[in-house]
């Protein structure tokens, strides 16, 4: 039985929810505390690792938001996903790109997007990036697969889920490495598998299994459902007869838009988003500040605009929005418990402990009214269902919007498509017993190029030097997180390491504490913002006004990162803009 009340009170609802979270925290602080009296609990470093290299499970949902799960301050029920957060170490600073594809090429490369093929979505290339290095629109020959890597290390390598990695059979993650694999090939579907998801030209829904393309689906198909039901049957079936560790990527596209899930879900959900954005923005940075989030205070200018927005919409347009964010938690909820069904099945193979749990988002939150697109509007008005009633079926066709988007990237500003925090500072955390250390927020900054050489350290191999199945490749610019996250080093990367984020045109820059940012694409030019990341992580103040020279110098690093990694700026607008913020 479902013990979870069906609140109308939303202020209760947040009110219990912070507490549920709370008692979590304090319970795992006891277990940890407790811990710590015996030897073995103190993190090893990678030369005390025992025995065989660690099974890998790479959990990558699609464009959730950095506070979306319970552990880093929702109200959504997210127990299983807490769980294996506070066992481990949340990581408060990990980056990845403004968008799904270049994060993946990223995750799977260990190095830059613009290197590593996806330079821009191959959808919306530029004349002047098409059939440019780096601009393939795939994972491209010039960098060796992460998935190939860790096979040829001794692992069982296995997929289930979104690719978004090139759509020809060389492209397909059979021929990149996973020697089972059931993925979704472009980067969006409908989450109940029927009929087009995009408009002609764009992609169609394509599903391939062990390279393989498939004629139907499931009867009982659902993504998050079937994605798991996939990846649960490759590890029973390995467990018969190899003895190998296993590296194994689980790809959810929830909570990816069309916002899709069962009656039953949204149900659960009922009620309690009708008190409008203000109170889950005010519930959610409570409950960071208990979770150890400590971020700074939210923004009074975006309150006083989400506060504005709601009051602006009539009751029947407050039910519609009210209806999108519980639509939205149903698919992160279901989510959360088929990742339940792949914790109780290492359990009962005794394998959880021996596994190495990472979890990330590939971007932000989608802020962007995809249905009302110039590219998508007359599709979606000429095939889906608009009716308040068929909201959430696989009839329809909505998204979250600019409003919610903002209330699932706080603290942060702004969502998907930016290189500001909220669009490529993601919720992501690590659990290996005895080498991650348990509990805490880690705030160090990391990014999705790290993961392969953390992986590749953990199995004992090296990433390639130069060569790779007889061709050249790029070196990896990521950097193993071992040392740091089993508490033998205070960073990753070294204070003066500069990192660069380019998509659609809009550009950013890191070094230390200090970040320029430029997402204006109405001109070439556009226009730099200088921020203080330590003082102001929220992105609010521009000090470039008054700190003329240091935004001179981060111009220098950007112009530099720029050239290194081959970036080719887009020779027109991609997107229209739509900056989240007052006027």
């Amino acid at each position: 039985m479902d013990w979870r009340p069906r609140f109308t009170d939303t202020r209760y609802a947040y009110s219990l929810a912070r507490l549920a979270v709370l008692c979590t925290t304090i319970c795992t602080a006891a277990v940890v505390a407790a811990m710590t009296l015996l030897p073995s609990a103190f993190a090893a470093t990678a030369d005390e690792i025992p025995g065989r290299p660690p099974n890998v499970l790479l959990i990558v949902v699609d464009d959730m938001g950095f506070s979306d799960l319970g552990a880093f301050g929702s109200e959504i029920s997210t127990p299983n996903l807490d769980r294996l957060a506070m066992e481990g170490s949340r990581l408060g600073a990990f980056y990845a790109s403004p968008t799904c594809s270049p994060t993946r090429a990223m995750l799977l490369s260990g190095t830059s997007s613009h290197e590593a093929g996806l330079g821009n979505m191959r959808a919306v290339r530029t004349p002047n990036q098409i059939d440019r290095p780096g601009y393939e629109g795939h994972l491209n020959f010039r960098v060796a697969s992460l998935a190939a890597l860790m096979r040829d290390a001794g692992y069982f390598t296995a997929m289930s889920g979104k690719w978004h990695l090139g759509n020809e059979p060389e492209h397909d993650p059979a021929a990149r490495g996973f020697e089972r694999a059931f993925a979704l090939i472009p980067g969006g579907h409908n989450h109940f598998g029927w009929g087009l998801i995009a408009p002609k030209g764009i992609s169609d829904p394509l599903y391939r299994e062990d390279g393989q393309t498939l004629d139907d689906l499931p009867a009982d198909f659902y993504s998050s459902d079937t994605f798991t039901d996939k990846l649960l049957e490759y590890l029973e079936d390995r467990e018969h007869d190899d003895a190998r560790p296993f590296f194994a990527l689980l790809s959810y596209t929830a909570p990816h838009w069309p916002l899709q899930a069962p009656k039953e879900d949204i149900a659960r959900h009922k009620g309690r988003y009708d008190d409008g954005y203000v109170p889950v923005l005010l519930a959610r940075h409570a409950a960071m500040e208990e979770l150890g989030i400590q971020l700074g205070d939210p923004d009074p200018q975006i309150v006083d605009l989400l506060n504005h927005a709601w009051q602006a919409l009539s009751p029947d347009e407050r039910r519609v929005e009210s209806r999108r964010m519980e639509i939205y938690a149903a698919m992160i909820d279901r989510m959360d418990r088929n990742v339940g069904r792949v914790i109780e099945l290492l359990e009962e193979q005794e394998q959880l402990d021996e596994t190495l749990v990472i979890f990330l988002s590939d971007n932000g939150a989608e802020g962007e009214r995809v249905e009302r697109s110039p590219i998508w509007k007359e599709f979606v008005a000429a095939n889906f269902d608009h009716s308040f009633e068929a909201m959430g079926s696989e009839d329809s066709f909505v998204t979250t919007g600019p409003y919610w988007a903002t209330v699932s990237s706080s603290p942060f500003r702004l969502f998907k498509r930016y290189p500001t925090e909220g669009g490529i500072r993601v919720a992501a955390f690590v659990r290996y017993p005895g080498v991650v250390r348990a509990g805490g927020v880690r705030l160090a900054p990391m990014t999705v190029m790290d993961i392969a050489p953390t992986l590749l350290e953990l199995a004992g191999a090296e990433p390639p030097a130069g060569v790779f199945q007889g061709r050249e490749v790029l070196p990896m610019r990521g950097q193993s997180l071992l040392a740091y996250l089993s508490g033998d080093a205070q960073q990753v990367h070294d204070p003066q390491e500069v990192f660069g984020w380019e998509l659609f045109g809009r550009r950013a820059v890191r070094m230390g504490t200090w970040k320029a940012i430029n997402i204006d694409t109405r001109t070439r030019e556009g226009h730099w913002e200088l921020f203080d990341l330590q003082r102001d992580p929220g992105e609010r103040n521009d000090l470039a006004p008054v700190k003329p020279d240091r935004l001179k110098q981060m111009l220098g690093l950007w112009d530099k990162y720029a050239e290194e990694v081959g970036v080719i700026l887009p020779d027109r607008q991609i997107f229209e803009e739509q900056i989240l913020l007052p006027e």
